[in-house]
């Protein structure tokens, strides 16, 4: 494998990626008001696509007004404001030759009332995580379990911020159901103890995210991407596997490719690490059970560690080394040596610095 690859197009349904090269979400909380990010950190994912990347994530979008929000000064797309402070970013995405792609989520479990204009917490069941919350130094409040009215409630926020990146012009959405966040809660036995039909069996555990697919697809145009994020880590009790096994792995991305989606994206801590004692890796697993696109990320920072994750995936994303570096893309073309960046590097992101 040669620099050719990394740097081949690759099509994914009407849209034709210039390169394998992206710009992972990152969760920002840099809104001002009115959840609209700041202007140089929407100017930031322009940039990017300015200097060659070929798909941009933004980042993460909370899904509705009351449960979804976990962090303070989180961005939207429900309103028409929020909707017309967008257009002119993906515009200019696009027109720079880059694919616009809106990640949405909900915070579920992972958040503190404070920040939630509901002033409620809600989850799979009433289990907290174990660490204490960075930000605030306390520990995670036990959430309300979810009624099947929450649910249904949690479905028709994804619907109607899928409906708002459609409006504002996105090439597609992404359906956040990694990170420990609340689909990923429903997906794991750590954090969902439910006797119902959305808990139990993989299958049961399964269903939210078929319930939030199955409603999003619909408001989607058909040329138009979804993709779904999963991983098997989350940012509160990081050191905790969220799947028990490679087959309950294998199971899951089985029904995830059985959905009306168009990319299962894989995020790792490290994308070569073997994964639940084998000799594959994440992405190895889980081209092992689909033939779907896929993407990953994971300390992938320079051309080496690319032509690694190209063995198998079809896209790489990078997070910290497009956060740092506007030249990466071009950086990686010619082969420079790079480095693998901290995470407390990348803690500027949650600053007031603008990015370079």
């Amino acid at each position: 494998m040669g620099q050719d690859v990394i740097f081949s197009p690759f099509p994914l349904k009407s849209c034709r990626l210039r390169n394998r090269l992206g710009v992972a979400a990152m969760t920002r909380m840099s809104s001002p008001g009115e959840s609209i990010p700041r202007k140089d950190v929407l100017e930031f994912l322009v940039r990017r696509a300015a200097n060659g990347a070929a798909i941009v994530f933004t980042e993460g979008i909370v899904t509705d007004y009351e449960s979804a929000q976990g962090y303070p000064r989180q961005a939207r797309l429900l309103t028409q404001r929020q909707i017309d402070a967008w257009k002119p970013v993906v515009k200019s995405i696009q027109d720079a030759g880059s694919v616009a792609i809106a990640q949405l989520f909900h915070c579920g479990r992972v958040a503190w009332p404070e920040v939630n204009p509901a002033g409620r917490i809600i989850a799979p069941s009433a289990i907290a995580p174990k660490q204490k919350n960075p930000l605030t130094g306390k520990p995670y409040p036990v959430p309300d379990e979810m009624s099947r009215f929450d649910i249904e409630h949690v479905v028709q926020g994804f619907v109607e911020t899928a409906k708002g990146a459609m409006a504002a012009g996105f090439d597609g959405v992404e359906i956040h159901g990694a990170h420990g966040y609340l689909i990923t809660q429903f997906l794991s036995t750590y954090s969902n103890g439910r006797t119902d039909d959305y808990g139990g069996s993989v299958e049961n555990r399964f269903r939210i995210a078929r319930d939030i697919i199955r409603a999003v697809r619909p408001v989607v145009p058909g040329e138009r991407l979804i993709t779904f994020r999963i991983s098997n880590w989350g940012i509160a009790d990081m050191e905790v596997s969220l799947f028990q096994s490679r087959e309950e792995w294998q199971e899951m991305i089985r029904l995830l490719s059985a959905e009306p989606v168009d990319v299962i994206s894989v995020s790792t801590y490290e994308f070569d690490a073997k994964a639940f004692g084998t000799d594959k890796t994440m992405a190895g697993l889980t081209r092992e059970v689909t033939k779907m696109p896929l993407m990953v990320c994971g300390k992938i920072f320079d051309r080496a560690s690319c032509e690694d994750a190209l063995r198998d995936a079809d896209i790489v994303l990078s997070a910290k080394s497009m956060l740092l570096n506007p030249n990466w893309v071009e950086d990686v073309r010619q082969g420079k040596k790079l480095p693998s960046h901290k995470s407390a590097e990348a803690n500027v992101a949650y600053t007031e610095t603008p990015l370079p």
